[in-house]
């Protein structure tokens, strides 16, 4: 909490990124229903982040992940998702803390998550750009057609 009281923008990161995590335990448990699948995009920097070198070395920012078709092993906890993927042909475990995520859509709702690129106390520093091209398939996301839902907490920020 900030000194000049409640913080309602970092309320509002970790409730929405409670969302993110709910929508990925139902598909661990469940499966992906219907047509869902999921961009999400992520700072590959961030501390806990778990990523073979030869993926890091390709993708030293920032990446995008798509689960949708090709993935297993997908495990939530608290504060954190684990997935299996293929990058070319290759296979990697990704370990990924709900924090590091910047991005999380579904095309198939027509909903997205844009969420600041940390969560510190501190709010110096860059925020990273765009991403550097695609995770597991084939494009980058790209936000939801008109009339979905983009939720951006850049207006709850503290200046």
């Amino acid at each position: 909490m900030s000194q000049a009281g409640l913080d309602y923008g970092k309320m509002m990161q970790r409730a929405l990124r409670g969302v993110m995590a709910e929508s990925l335990g139902v598909a661990a448990r469940e499966g992906l229903p219907g047509g869902h699948h999921f961009y999400i995009t992520f700072d590959t920097r961030h501390p806990g982040v778990d990523m073979p070198d030869w993926l890091r070395a390709q993708f030293p920012e920032e990446i995008t992940i798509v689960i949708q078709h090709e993935f297993w092993d997908l495990a939530v906890t608290p504060d954190r998702f684990s997935v299996g993927l293929s990058f070319s042909n290759r296979a990697a475990t990704l370990v990924v803390p709900f924090d590091a995520v910047t991005t999380f859509v579904d095309p198939h709702a027509e909903f997205g998550l844009k969420f600041d690129a940390h969560d510190a106390e501190d709010d110096e520093g860059p925020e990273p750009g765009p991403g550097d091209g695609p995770g597991a398939e084939a494009e980058p996301p790209s936000p939801p057609a008109p009339g979905g839902d983009v939720v951006s907490l850049d207006r709850f920020r503290k200046r």
